[in-house]
């Protein structure tokens, strides 16, 4: 049965993917909820059968009480029947009702609608720009993404449970009371009045104040995830106390505006209170006080009372739950601020994958500045033939990265085009540019997974063997398998820790090695790949690096100018252009900025005597 609930809905169907989310809060619902408009419409029928089967009760008991003035045996004998029928319709049909309405919230519409805004918020996310989330902490976004989901379904889940199911409630109740006597329902309209100002005035405030202490939230998740992500610099430079100073400033801001979400909500309660007293004196002394004039029976009063009693104790319900849907909205809309951003960097739709046949890469009059008018890079034309290795070198802040990001595509260029065997990278699908780039980063972070998933990141239709053979290509089989991890996972079912902190920086870049080798890719990046490995590994891996460059196109940014002396051609990039252009041996007999960085490294560096000869 909880199955058959539990699979109405598929959170996980096909859905046209928009750039451009709604950035509205109902239409960014609504396009949520398509999957979900039977589930919903049916849970909106159920809550007011339920509402209807209450309302009806409290009046059949009203009807109880006038019977019991007759004698006993004629009751039964004229009644029984029907008593007998209502005792079966309370044990049997309404717990049916009820417990169709219930699966239909509990297990078709909250896992559901909760998974489903997760996944394609996720998805949404995912499809972001690389300098999206670098203007973003991480733990921000992570927190949005898990705080939205719940709250949408838990605002969904008070509209069927206690918002329909008042106001049919409510409906009811003016009709039972009317049907005793319309007079009884005049002092419900005025508490109804008075309830709905009150509700009014809650709702307006709580989203806002809602809003801001989920933004609050999130604001702590932020910066207690950024002191936990570098924990080495932290605890390297002996700043607990300033993390706790900074972790505390939004600590106590969270709490502020807490404290002023809560306040409504105690105004609230005080005044709710008040309000159901004056609807208990008025209603049941209105129907006592027609008892005494004789013109309600003893069943009108009970009734009466039964049913102001009932609603005393759902008002405080309703109310919650409906401050409840407005602050969970809050929290959504705090959560749109990242998953209803548009995408900013989007392929066409009809844009063709990446015919790559030879290799070739053309920069033509390249700038991008980052949008500051200045750094970056600033109209560079560079031609790169098929095969041909290219080393860049320069300053921090010439470009070099600049240049690797917008090749791979995680910028779009602000001015000129880059071709790659004649193609503009801009107008061909992201995913088939970038699975033709293999990149080496001088940050060799790996994911919290085990060694193998890591390797097989690369090409993960590999099998054992070539996984295996790329490890050992990149010098990481040996260590690889006196890994063992806190679990007992060892070798390469070992887990590398969270941005691969369990292992040396040797050891991730040499992973990361495997894991490009693997890739074997046509064009081949590289940002300072060695930089982390002792000289004894990195004689090994740049012999491992001059074979896996043969047949390929070749970047590779390098501070070690030993390591790049061998490159068909060296680029050296001032101030986002190129100032420089040739081989090893042609700029050092040049004289200028190459020969200079050249003469300052120290020595040390394997090959570099043989290299300058």
């Amino acid at each position: 049965m909880f199955k058959f609930f539990e699979n109405l809905v598929d959170p996980y169907c096909d859905y046209p993917e928009l750039d451009t989310p709604p950035r509205k809060l109902w239409p960014f619902m609504a396009e949520y909820a398509r999957p979900f408009k039977k589930i919903f419409a049916l849970a909106a029928v159920m809550s007011v059968v339920v509402a209807a089967i209450e309302i009806f009760l409290i009046g059949y008991m009203g009807r109880i009480v006038d019977l019991l003035a007759g004698e006993p045996a004629q009751v039964w004998a004229t009644y029984g029947t029907e008593l007998i029928l209502m005792a079966l319709f309370i044990l049997f049909v309404r717990p049916a009702v009820q417990a169709l309405d219930v699966l239909l919230l509990n297990n078709a519409l909250l896992p559901n609608f909760g998974t489903l805004i997760r996944y394609r918020a996720h998805k949404h996310v995912l499809r972001q720009s690389v300098g999206w989330f670098e203007n973003d902490f991480a733990g921000r976004i992570a927190n949005r993404i898990m705080q939205t989901p719940p709250a949408a379904g838990e605002a969904m889940f008070q509209v069927f449970d206690a918002m329909t199911f008042s106001i049919a409630y409510l409906i009811g109740a003016a009709f039972l009371l009317s049907e005793s006597d319309p007079r009884l329902v005049l002092p419900m309209l005025g508490w109804v009045v008075l309830y709905g100002l009150l509700v009014r005035w809650t709702t307006r405030r709580v989203g806002p104040a809602s809003q801001k202490a989920s933004d609050a939230r999130s604001q702590v998740t932020g910066r207690v995830v950024d002191a936990y992500t570098n924990i080495h610099s932290v605890k390297l430079f002996a700043h607990d106390d300033r993390e706790m100073d900074y972790a505390k400033g939004s600590i106590e801001y969270s709490r502020q505006t807490f404290q002023e979400e809560m306040r409504i909500y105690s105004i609230m309660d005080v005044v709710l209170v008040m309000l159901n007293g004056v609807l208990i004196v008025a209603v049941v002394g209105w129907a006592f006080w027609l008892w005494m004039q004789g013109m309600a029976s003893v069943g009108v009063v009970a009734a009466a009372t039964a049913l102001t009693l009932r609603l005393n104790s759902m008002t405080g319900w309703i109310m919650w739950a409906l401050t409840s849907f407005f602050r969970q909205l809050g929290v959504v809309a705090e959560g749109m601020e990242t998953i209803a951003q548009p995408i900013s960097l989007v392929d066409d739709p009809m844009a063709p994958e990446l015919n790559l046949t030879s290799g070739a890469v053309e920069l033509k009059s390249l700038s991008h500045h980052y949008g500051r008018g200045a750094g970056g890079l600033d109209a560079i034309s560079i031609t790169i033939q098929p095969g041909e290795k290219i080393g860049l070198v320069g300053r921090s802040g010439a470009g070099k990265s600049t240049l690797v990001k917008l090749l791979l595509r995680f910028y779009d260029p602000e001015g000129g085009h880059i071709l790659i065997d004649g193609q503009d990278i801009v107008r061909v699908r992201q995913d088939s540019l970038r699975d033709k780039i293999g990149m080496v980063q001088q940050d060799s972070s790996l994911l919290h997974r085990s060694v193998r998933e890591n390797i097989l990141y690369g090409k993960p239709d590999a099998t054992e063997a070539e996984m295996i053979a790329s490890a050992k290509k990149a010098e990481a089989h040996e260590f690889i398998l006196d890994l063992q991890d806190s679990e007992g996972r060892s070798g390469y079912d070992a887990r590398v820790g969270e941005r691969g902190v369990k292992l040396s920086g040797g050891q991730r870049q040499r992973i990361t090695l495997a894991r490009v080798i693997l890739k074997d890719a046509p064009i081949l990046l590289l940002d300072e790949a060695t930089s982390a490995l002792d000289s004894e590994v990195e004689a090994v891996i740049q012999e491992t690096l001059y074979g896996m460059m043969k047949g390929k196109t070749v970047i590779a940014i390098a501070h070690r100018l030993s390591t790049i002396a061998q490159m068909d051609r060296i680029l050296v990039l001032d101030g986002g252009h190129v100032v420089e252009e040739g081989t090893h041996a042609e700029l050092l007999a040049l004289g200028g900025q190459y020969a200079g960085f050249w003469e300052r490294q120290s020595g040390g560096f394997l090959n570099a005597d043989e290299a300058a000869e």
